[in-house]
């Protein structure tokens, strides 16, 4: 009798021995995490480096992908662009500027036309307007080489009418000087009448002829010329 009652209670005692076993088993497995590995915090992938403009993207085993255009090598020479706007704009040719001393020619009789005009004020005084008829910058270096019919001489300048700089005339712009004539109150002697005269330039033997009014003018031995200067005002100051 007492062999059949102590045989279910070991056969009780085996089944919770092995629901325990199984249910450690359980826990351990997929079914419930171990509480160690739910302890620890994920640890974040490592942040990719970010990738600067215009650099080529690294390839999968890590090395770089081909360089772009213009990107140094490893020689440590960079390319040159040589698309439109790309570069340092190349300077100016000199035959582009008309001001420059290359492109400059002096004013002679070949490539101006010079007019002589008595004016009323001031009194006996003629201006000589000349004209650039040249395709480029001409330079009136000094002052005209007046020739009036029959002188022995050419007329001095008056120095104290010298500009600052060498008056510089345009294609198709305008330059002036003036003649005293003859002195007002007769210290220049008798006079004559001339009836034609001719301009001539410094550093030119060719002199150009300019037509006077057709009485001609009076002259003196008071003549005396300026400088080439900028504008009529200048001249006949």
């Amino acid at each position: 009798m007492r062999a059949s009652v102590r045989r279910p209670r070991l056969l009780a005692a085996v089944s919770v021995a092995i629901a325990a076993l199984a249910l450690t088993a359980c826990e351990n497995g997929g079914g419930v995490r171990e509480e160690g590995a739910a302890s620890q915090p994920a640890q974040p992938s490592e942040p990719s480096q970010p990738t600067a403009p215009g650099s080529p993207a690294p390839k999968p085993d890590g090395t770089a992908g081909p360089k772009a255009p213009g990107e140094k090598g490893t020689s440590g020479t960079s390319g040159t662009s040589t698309g439109k706007g790309g570069g340092r704009a190349s300077a100016p040719a000199a035959d582009a500027d008309p001001n420059a001393p290359a492109n400059r020619v002096p004013c002679t009789a070949d490539n101006t036309e010079v007019v002589a005009t008595p004016v009323s004020r001031p009194l006996n005084h003629m201006l000589l307007t000349i004209t650039n008829t040249g395709s480029k910058m001409c330079d009136l270096k000094g002052y005209p080489i007046v020739k009036f019919e029959g002188a022995q001489s050419v007329p001095p300048v008056i120095e104290a009418s010298k500009p600052q700089a060498v008056t510089s005339l345009a294609p198709g712009k305008k330059g002036y000087a003036a003649v005293i004539l003859s002195a007002g109150d007769g210290s220049g002697g008798e006079g004559r009448t001339a009836q034609s005269l001719e301009i001539g330039f410094q550093g030119s033997d060719k002199m150009a002829e300019a037509a006077l009014q057709a009485k001609g003018v009076h002259v003196d031995d008071s003549l005396r010329v300026t400088y080439w200067l900028a504008t009529a005002a200048d001249a006949l100051t």
